[in-house]
């Protein structure tokens, strides 16, 4: 997990229906909305990064030179 760094603000734009998930979901944690987004965003991103990891590097095709 990375280190988090200093606090940077920054605004999403949510189709209508969105932002009453995280909502739903802050009041049955009984956590602020912010922190549900935070958490589901972290969660995203560390597997995305955990998929690149165990992703088999891809074959690369090597070109023989011919001889003859």
């Amino acid at each position: 997990m990375m280190m988090p760094g200093p606090i940077r603000r920054v605004n999403i734009d949510l189709a209508s229906g969105m932002p009453e998930e995280p909502d739903r979901a802050a009041k049955k944690l009984n956590i602020s909305r912010q922190v549900v987004i935070k958490t589901l965003i972290r969660q995203a991103l560390d597997q995305q990064y955990r998929v690149r990891e165990f992703r088999p590097a891809a074959k690369r095709k090597s070109k023989s030179i011919g001889r003859g």
